[in-house]
């Protein structure tokens, strides 16, 4: 199995559509959307008949914190998340709302688990920033199933890598673009794809990662798109200029 990892969309089109292709071009048999479909991005209808499809053909999706806010928009809007929030509320359908509502917060697939934000408490999306983050979220993955040595989320918008040593240390690992990483079995694994919709390291390209399980690889990969029409769908929209300049400066 060669499992494409994809999150943060935040309702841009143009990026998931060339992670998809370009996950498939690398052999990817697998997909997996670790949250936050909807959320900054012009295109959430769009987005989430795309992933709707995928799942139908057995792809697997887990839900972010965007998403619950696009259900449960605040009535009072105190910050442009909440604001876009509630713009896309108003753009879904029923089954939009119905397909995020029964999405599953975790999700173990042998010995993956799949997680937007940590598998500490995830209804509170920590971030996992830091070593400490993560030996948090890695360490309550092993409690939920002791047979999971992989944990994949996204959340923070970066890519990285961590890793328990034999003696239990852990290990922050900065991966080379398109360079597989070996990530034997042997030792617990966490790996943070980055954001397939809304890059924030001033480098417009989407992010997202591929888990090769058959040679225990794993590899991190930025795609161009149109980043300029993403930034016309927000513009097209009632979401606030912010978000479209953030898709053109990759911030």
């Amino acid at each position: 199995m060669k499992l494409a990892l994809l999150s943060d969309l935040h309702a841009n089109l143009q990026a998931l559509q060339a992670c998809i292709d370009h996950a498939r071009s690398q052999g990817a048999t697998q997909l997996a959307f670790l949250g936050d479909m909807v959320g900054y991005g012009g295109s959430p209808a769009a987005v989430l008949d795309l992933v709707m499809h995928e799942v139908q053909q057995g792809a697997w999706a887990i839900r972010g914190n965007h998403d619950d806010m696009a259900l449960a928009p605040a009535a009072h809007v105190q910050h442009v998340g909440e604001q876009g929030a509630q713009w896309t509320h108003h753009q879904l359908q029923p089954h939009h709302k119905a397909f995020l509502e029964q999405l599953p917060l975790v999700q173990v697939q042998g010995r993956v688990l799949l997680v937007h934000a940590s598998a500490h408490h995830p209804e509170r999306w920590p971030y996992v920033d830091n070593s400490i983050a993560a030996e948090r979220s890695m360490a309550a993955a092993s409690e939920l199933d002791a047979s999971v040595r992989y944990v994949f989320s996204g959340h923070v918008h970066h890519q990285a890598l961590y890793y328990l040593t034999p003696t239990a240390k852990l290990m922050r690992f900065v991966p080379q673009l398109g360079v597989p990483v070996p990530v034997p079995g042997h030792r617990q694994w966490l790996a943070i794809v980055g954001s397939c919709g809304q890059p924030r390291d001033g480098d417009t390209r989407a992010m997202y990662a591929l888990y090769d399980q058959n040679a225990s690889s794993i590899t991190f990969h930025r795609v161009a798109y149109d980043h300029n029409a993403a930034a016309l769908a927000v513009r097209a929209s009632d979401m606030p200029e912010y978000f479209a300049q953030r898709l053109e400066q990759g911030l």
